[in-house]
């Protein structure tokens, strides 16, 4: 019952922020100081891919030190072994750049929030038919980006959609209009190049534009929404 209760509060703070940052480093340094960069900015979820050299070790570390102040994932998980390895050191949610079913199947026996990659409706149907808490629709902006989360959610409106794969400042609220629960986001918040130029800030004043974004479209289509009921009941 512990493991179900905190996957409920992952989920809900991956839901709350709306913002995923997704680490490709090539050295362990350069994540650790992307994590804080980002933590600065009002970001608490990070996902830690599998690229990254010692990963699991970074994700151990991280929920050492952070405890419950950050919900720390990790990404690029492409079978059980990895997701096993990445759980027990102290991920919170495994993301999948696939459908791999096996993984799922593991992340749901084990009480752990699991977001695995799909693009075609039957992918997106199958990963929430076997359990996925969300679905990373992944690479979003090459088959529509934002018109294309509209489409799918049009018959699969009770799947939590995370597009990911070009998403930047400019595309974001068009994402969440089009119905995303939350954005994957990449080298558009998380540049290395940035980092290496000892720029920091930099990355965590994006992190806070993302989160004002999100926040403001979100605002949008609640507005639009009583708008549209007062329509309705006049």
């Amino acid at each position: 019952m512990v493991a179900y209760q905190n996957k409920l509060e992952v989920i809900r703070r991956i839901l709350e922020e709306g913002i995923i940052p997704v680490i490709r480093a090539d050295s362990a340094e350069l994540a650790l100081r992307a994590i804080t960069a980002i933590q600065n900015g009002g970001v608490s979820v990070i996902e830690i891919t599998m690229t990254v050299p010692g990963a699991v070790e970074i994700i151990q570390a991280m929920k050492s030190q952070l405890g419950s102040d950050a919900i720390i994932g990790a990404g690029t998980v492409r079978d059980k072994k990895t997701a096993q390895a990445c759980i027990s050191a102290g991920a919170q949610f495994i993301v999948c750049p696939i459908l791999e079913l096996e993984v799922i199947r593991c992340c749901v026996e084990m009480g752990v929030a699991i977001m695995p990659g799909a693009l075609t409706p039957t992918e997106v149907f199958k990963a929430w038919s076997a359990g996925a808490d969300l679905v990373k629709v992944f690479p979003a902006s090459a088959v529509g980006g934002a018109s294309y989360i509209n489409a799918l959610r049009i018959p699969l409106p009770e799947v939590l959609l995370v597009p990911t794969g070009g998403v930047s400042l400019k595309t974001a609220a068009d994402f969440i209009r089009a119905g995303a629960a939350a954005l994957g986001v990449g080298t558009d918040l998380v540049d290395i190049a940035v980092l290496k130029r000892g720029e920091d800030h930099l990355i965590s004043e994006r992190a806070h534009q993302f989160l004002h974004t999100v926040l403001e479209a979100r605002v949008s289509i609640a507005a639009a929404r009583d708008i549209n009921s007062t329509v309705i009941g006049s």
